[in-house]
């Protein structure tokens, strides 16, 4: 009798709405043609470490392609090269690399579907290296993945910022304020370009281009010369000003990446308020990015990541990731995806059509 074939699935880092639509993808895919047997692997590389799992069957991943989230949970501090333990009331860092390899042979795993962005595919590549056959699927609501043009989350995210800024608009204008709406983008500032040009934004702040505070000022004075006496700017929580640095919300320090970014919205605000005089509020979307039900986009790309995943397990394709370019679909090696973020360039079509509407960008 030919062996069932197993394959395990997890998502990990920050959570984003498609994620379930993936896993519903792969997984009915799999049991459809293969006969397959899922197994769910619960809180991303945490579960995988310390053995918690599911058997998800075809009713399980039924119904959940519309739902935000993940239903195998998830972990952003769980890296099985770098795992925080506490011994003796100290922090420390161990290599669990070797018991997530004999877990997955104890598990008997075709194949590990690893779902998530740069830090998780960066893991799936050394897992890789080290000999487990994984398949990534990039995921991200930052969209700053090398090798694919766009990731699940990215769309969702931005329909989500670009309604909140609609929604400050008003607010704006009716007290003849200026607002500025930070977003999230640690290192790429794809979803405060895309937001801000969607959501009409004055001014756009990315952390690739370090801005002028006085610049922002005088883009904001003149526009109240002329009239316009609010004005709207969205940054990226990563954004900086030339010759300073990232703001810091806090550190966790059980973390691979300790700091945690969040505020420069309310040091821009203070230092506007001191410059020009006008009135100033800060919004920081946060989390509520993250959330929700995907758009109709990300879970049409769920659902196409997805099943070219299980198409590629089949043709056992491992050690590679799923790719977005133009309207088709390609491999690409985890070990070109791991070498660090896709960032915004200077000269990005999407920040020329900015410059031509008259969209400052702080530089």
């Amino acid at each position: 009798m030919r062996k069932k074939k197993r394959v395990g699935i997890l998502t990990a880092g920050g959570d984003c709405p498609g994620l379930n639509g993936v896993i519903r993808a792969v997984a009915k895919k799999l049991i459809i043609e293969q006969n397959a047997e899922i197994i769910g692997i619960k809180d991303g590389y945490e579960g995988i470490i310390n053995n918690k799992y599911k058997t998800l069957s075809y009713r399980d991943v039924s119904g959940i392609l519309t739902l935000g989230g993940t239903i195998l949970g998830t972990s952003n501090i769980a890296n099985p090269y770098k795992y925080a333990v506490k011994e003796k009331g100290k922090l420390k860092f161990k290599d669990m690399s070797k018991k997530v390899i004999q877990n997955v042979k104890r598990l008997k795993l075709d194949c590990l579907v690893c779902i998530g962005g740069d830090g998780t595919l960066a893991i799936a590549s050394k897992l890789a290296k080290d000999g487990i056959p994984v398949i990534g699927v990039p995921k991200t609501i930052d969209n700053d993945i090398k090798g694919t043009d766009v990731t699940f989350g990215f769309n969702s995210a931005v329909t989500i910022a670009t309604e909140a800024i609609d929604r400050i608009h008003t607010t704006a204008e009716s007290h003849h304020r200026v607002m500025v709406v930070e977003v999230m983008g640690r290192t790429a500032g794809w979803i405060a370009l895309y937001a801000g040009i969607a959501g009409g934004g004055d001014i756009i702040l990315l952390p690739e281009m370090p801005y002028d505070i006085n610049g922002i000022a005088e883009v904001v004075k003149e526009r109240n010369r002329r009239g316009k006496k609010f004005s709207i700017i969205v940054i990226s929580e990563g954004a900086k000003p030339k010759g300073g640095k990232v703001v810091v919300q806090k550190m966790v320090k059980e973390s691979t990446i300790q700091a945690r970014l969040g505020g420069i919205s309310f040091m821009l605000v203070d230092q506007l308020e001191k410059i020009t005089g006008l009135g100033s509020r800060a919004v920081v979307l946060g989390h509520l990015q993250r959330g929700g039900s995907p758009t109709p986009f990300d879970r049409i790309l769920a659902t196409r990541l997805g099943t070219k995943a299980a198409d590629m397990i089949k043709r056992r394709k491992f050690g590679s990731m799923v790719a977005v370019k133009g309207d088709s679909l390609k491999e690409i090696s985890l070990q070109k995806v791991a070498t660090g973020a896709r960032t915004v360039p200077r000269n990005h079509s999407m920040i020329q059509a900015g410059r031509s509407v008259g969209t400052y960008f702080g530089d």
